[in-house]
């Protein structure tokens, strides 16, 4: 049987963004269409459009990983602070119309804050290649994520931790210890805190947190009282973090 194919124009419908934007994933390799020849009309699989609108989280992970990136399209891409600040509060007042975030819309906006300044306190005029973060929610699927191209957690806290050896040693002290990589300041509690919203604080609405930095990951929850660290099946620079509520 004929698998259904898409024109640009009605995948761009589908997916409910502008041909412009599906033009940019394809040059950032985030949705790749099918192609007979280089300039030849784009065509999308119906199954790939639906994954891609089913998990943010492959947009974010592709972006991580390419080799050569890009800038993402604006409605994902926040490029300095001040924009991802703006984004947030528009999450803050989606969230707080939700009925059952009544009394949990802030700490879920709180916690998104820390991960996302996070990221532009630690790589402030040292991004390796692209400046920013990637943003992006589902509130459908109660998805949040966040990405960033920075240095990464390991490199950012052996500024003032020069004894770490490993992804997973600075993991566990970034979500642990009060410490900064903001050389030479020796202060900070910004994932501290998210993993006490996340473990021990928000009963009323049970979050998850999937954070990744290099090759280590955390996988945290409500009641959890030990850090859950392992090694991650692919490495990169720079962080990756799927909320999920």
């Amino acid at each position: 049987m004929t698998k259904k194919l898409f024109k640009i124009s009605e995948a761009a419908e589908f997916l409910g963004v502008s041909i412009d934007t599906l033009r940019r994933w394809d040059k950032n390799d985030l949705l790749k269409p099918i192609r007979a020849s280089v300039g030849s009309y784009r065509y999308y699989k119906k199954e790939d459009l639906e994954l891609f609108l089913n998990d943010i989280f492959v947009m974010a992970k592709k972006w991580v990983l390419v080799e050569n990136p890009k800038e993402l399209a604006s409605e994902f891409y926040c490029v300095d602070s001040q924009t991802f600040q703006s984004r947030l509060n528009k999450l803050g007042q989606q969230l707080e119309n939700i009925n059952d975030l009544e009394k949990s819309f802030s700490l879920i906006t709180s916690i998104t804050g820390e991960i996302g300044n996070n990221s532009f306190d630690h790589n402030l005029g040292s991004w390796p290649d692209i400046q920013g973060i990637l943003f992006a929610y589902d509130l459908n699927k109660r998805k949040i994520i966040l990405a960033d191209r920075g240095q990464g957690i390991l490199k950012t806290l052996k500024k003032v931790r020069p004894t770490l050896a490993t992804d997973s040693d600075a993991l566990e002290v970034s979500f642990t210890e009060i410490i900064s990589g903001r050389f030479p300041e020796n202060r900070g509690n910004g994932l501290k805190y998210v993993r006490k919203v996340v473990s021990e604080i928000n009963k009323l609405t049970p979050l998850t947190l999937y954070f990744q930095s290099g090759s280590a990951v955390l996988n945290l929850k409500y009641g959890d009282l030990a850090l859950d660290i392992s090694e991650s099946d692919f490495l990169f620079h720079g962080c990756l973090a799927l909320i999920s509520f």
